[in-house]
């Protein structure tokens, strides 16, 4: 999540822990400490720009580190609150904090790993955007006036919120991919995998993406009362052999194209628009769209790393689409699942 969301819902568990005028130094102490495990951005590689990939969301944010993130950051902490509280007491405070960041990170889809170093695999839960201001805003503003009240409840209200949004996140995760499942069965696809994914910044639009006969397919699926879609486009799943003839599979950049495929959880395809550019197919500006939001670019007869290549600009057109899709103008409605393995050519993804 946002450095703003881990910083309200780290004060809102310090200060639901603490009580009196200590709930105003739970607030610093728990906003710092939930915002502490992210640090590991600073862990990179000017020759390897793929070295972030591999640490951001790894041991900072495990489970088995938060009392070890909370010792450090107590011992940054304990001297600007030493007058009124003790190490112990910032030492607990900080654990509070520290210890919801990889959970609400586990609960978007980027990935964290939660449980290393026995495994590096990344979690994933798909129930909230990585910003989201209906989840952040209410529970900031708790935060804030549990601090000027003095009052623990109104953190614990916020603590509810965050609990009750990420519910209904949960809730519309199975809507959107209820309503996906029947947009696959009607085009006669038995995909390999199906997932969907919260929208920017809402819980209402979904990018459902599967893998069917080496290609990969995305759509948008609107979750509202009643589920509609927006169909998106195709494209061939990535093959390295195929796409890329002249690379030697020992290479660096091979094996750039190997840590990237873990980090994205093997959805990788070629851009459309770029045949030497890999991209991450899970992150996009439109829900329906192929064009990743990053990926890797690799360059014929290279000896070094891949580059890595942000793709984050957005236009007023990709603005306008976004938007009509979140109010629902244009939305097709979900074909019926008694229709069968026949393929809805109405419905059908652009093939690209």
């Amino acid at each position: 999540m946002d450095p703003l969301s881990q910083a309200a819902i780290g004060a809102a568990a310090s200060q639901s822990g603490s009580s009196g005028a200590n709930i105003r130094h739970a607030l610093w102490i728990g906003a710092l400490a939930g915002m502490a495990p992210d640090l590991d951005v600073f862990i990179r590689s000017d020759q390897d720009p793929l070295l972030f990939l591999e640490y951001h969301r790894q041991f900072t944010h495990s489970l088995f580190f938060i009392p070890i993130g909370a010792l450090i950051c107590a011992v940054v902490f304990y001297p600007l609150a030493k007058n009124a509280l003790s190490f112990r007491a910032v030492w607990w405070l900080a654990m509070l904090g520290y210890g919801t960041h990889g959970l609400l990170d586990a609960c978007t889809t980027y990935g964290t790993q939660l449980l290393w170093p026995l495994t590096d695999a990344r979690f994933a839960w798909h129930n909230v955007s990585v910003i989201d201001p209906l989840f952040t805003l209410p529970l900031a503003g708790l935060v804030i006036a549990a601090a000027i009240r003095r009052h623990a409840y109104l953190a614990l209200g916020g603590l509810c919120w965050a609990t009750l949004y990420l519910s209904v996140g949960v809730v519309q995760n199975h809507r959107a991919l209820d309503a996906a499942e029947k947009l696959v069965i009607s085009r006669g696809h038995d995909p390999i995998r199906l997932e969907v994914k919260p929208g920017f910044a809402n819980l209402l639009l979904w990018k459902a993406i599967y893998e069917y006969d080496e290609r990969y397919y995305v759509d948008a699926i609107r979750a509202g009362i009643t589920s509609t879609y927006f169909p998106g486009e195709s494209t061939p799943k990535l093959d390295v052999p195929k796409d890329f003839p002249w690379l030697d599979p020992d290479s660096q950049q091979a094996g750039d194209i190997a840590r990237f495929r873990w980090f994205s959880d093997d959805w990788l395809a070629v851009d459309g628009k770029d045949p030497s550019l890999i991209v991450d197919m899970r992150y996009s500006q439109l829900p329906n769209a192929i064009k990743g939001l990053w990926g890797i670019k690799l360059r014929a007869g290279a000896q070094g790393h891949v580059q890595w290549i942000n793709q984050r600009t957005t236009g007023s057109e990709e603005f306008r689409l976004f938007t009509a899709q979140l109010s629902g103008d244009g939305g097709r409605p979900l074909p019926e699942q008694q229709m069968g393995p026949h393929r809805n050519s109405d419905g059908a993804p652009n093939a690209k």
